[in-house]
């Protein structure tokens, strides 16, 4: 049976300007880069896991291909926030077991019931940490705080993951109310490891200080789902 083509609909455009929020000055944080880098470490290996995940249950050859590059990515991200630790004389799997049980129920809580929030999933969380920690990143020693910021600011993952999306959503009209509401439900849950990463930097007692940050999360957030004509 031959599937009904989808009407056009205009792609929304973003519907959250550039604000004027108050920009938060993480120097003043020094975060000790230890529990920082184990932190990120093991973040990116979750995202590595959940994109694997992803490529063995996809539905088509080519969407393995580019979701293994993907996860290649995050992998990648991973190794190199582990040869930090290593740089400074940590040894990478002590530092990340305290983050390991958080971190798992994460990735659990945030994985969807099928293949397309499997993805949007991935592409939520990983976009919203990937620039917290980059943001947290800024009260690191200069050149450190330059290797982590590049690490972390790859976004090929971020593109590939993007492209299958907006694929699935076109062909299927159904799509879109389902992941709109997913996409609601991950906020909560990422800004609760979010939150951590500020504990675990040292800096728990500056919490209301950060709050500006946590609205641009929610705010580039809101843009990604623009992004895929989802409303946020």
């Amino acid at each position: 049976m031959s599937r009904r083509p989808r009407p056009e609909t205009p792609r929304l455009r973003p519907r959250v300007a550039p604000t004027d929020l108050t920009r938060v000055d993480f120097t003043e944080f020094t975060p000790d880069p230890v529990p920082f880098l184990g932190q990120a470490a093991y973040i990116q290996l979750e995202f590595f896991e959940s994109l694997a995940k992803a490529v063995a249950t996809a539905p088509d050859l080519a969407s393995k291909e580019g979701l293994s590059a993907a996860a290649g990515v995050a992998l990648r991200k991973h190794h190199e926030l582990i040869a930090e630790l290593r740089r400074l004389g940590a040894d990478p799997a002590e530092v990340m077991a305290p983050f390991a049980p958080a971190a798992d129920r994460f990735r659990q809580v945030t994985s969807g019931a099928d293949w397309f929030e499997l993805l949007l999933g991935i592409h939520i969380t990983s976009g919203m940490l990937d620039d917290y920690f980059i943001r947290l990143a800024e009260g690191l020693p200069h050149e450190l705080r330059a290797r982590v910021r590049a690490i972390l600011g790859e976004s090929r993952s971020a593109e590939v993951i993007e492209r299958e999306l907006e694929r699935a959503i076109a062909a299927d009209a159904t799509l879109d109310d389902r992941l709109a509401l997913w996409g609601r439900s991950l906020v909560g849950d990422t800004l609760l490891i979010a939150r951590s990463a500020v504990r675990a930097a040292g800096s728990g007692e500056h919490g209301p200080d950060v709050e500006p940050v946590f609205t641009e999360l929610i705010a580039s957030h809101t843009r990604r789902m623009d992004a895929l004509g989802l409303t946020a």
